[in-house]
């Protein structure tokens, strides 16, 4: 089949949504860190290498690809999420290379941080769909029990954590693969729930 110049000449401006590539890098890799925080199997590298390659860089390659396209809290987001998870690998692994290790203060004003950020990121939420809504808020709740476990040193937290999370990076699943599917079928296949109009 021949294809003529001007055709080859003529590149496509339509870019890929890349939202589903963050959420499905931030969500599959909360919910295998979070199996593990609720106590069903140990830390372990695949965890690690989750975080590193799925949870860090595809969420920055999410983030620069929003950047390209405007979208300021989606930049935000996945970029920060992306180091996020590179920065919580790095606290684990450091150590193991001579560097001090955290004590449970530090960690606990880590993710109390992380915890202040989701919720300022949250409040752009409301301008948007219920599902990121569900996302950021659990996450909210997520970063700030963490931080109370690392705090009080309490296991009981740490699992409520665990599970908590489970339902936090499942709902970002559903995000993804509400998208993914709508924009496939061309229809509402999976509702994202829009905001609540004025």
């Amino acid at each position: 089949m021949s294809v003529s110049s001007s055709a080859t000449a003529t590149h496509s401006t339509a870019f890929a949504n890349p939202a589903p590539l963050g959420l499905l890098g931030f969500g599959m890799t909360t919910v295998l860190l979070n199996i593990h925080n609720a106590g069903f199997y140990p830390l372990t590298s695949m965890i690690l290498a989750m975080g590193i390659f799925y949870g860090g860089l595809a969420q920055l390659i999410a983030g620069l690809q929003e950047w390209k396209m405007g979208n300021t809290f989606g930049a935000t987001a996945f970029t920060s999420y992306g180091c996020f998870w590179l920065t919580l690998v790095g606290l684990m692994d450091l150590p193991k290379l001579g560097f001090a290790a955290d004590s449970g203060t530090s960690m606990a004003a880590y993710l109390a941080m992380w915890g202040v950020f989701t919720l300022c990121m949250f409040f752009g939420t409301l301008k948007i769909n219920r599902c990121l809504q569900v996302i950021f808020g659990s996450l909210v709740v997520l970063f700030f029990l963490l931080a109370m476990e690392k705090a009080t040193d309490s296991e009981l937290l740490g699992h409520i954590a665990g599970f908590e999370g489970i339902f936090c990076g499942l709902s970002a699943i559903y995000g993804a693969i509400a998208q993914i599917l709508n924009e496939v079928y061309g229809r509402t296949v999976l509702p994202l729930g829009a905001p609540q109009s004025k």
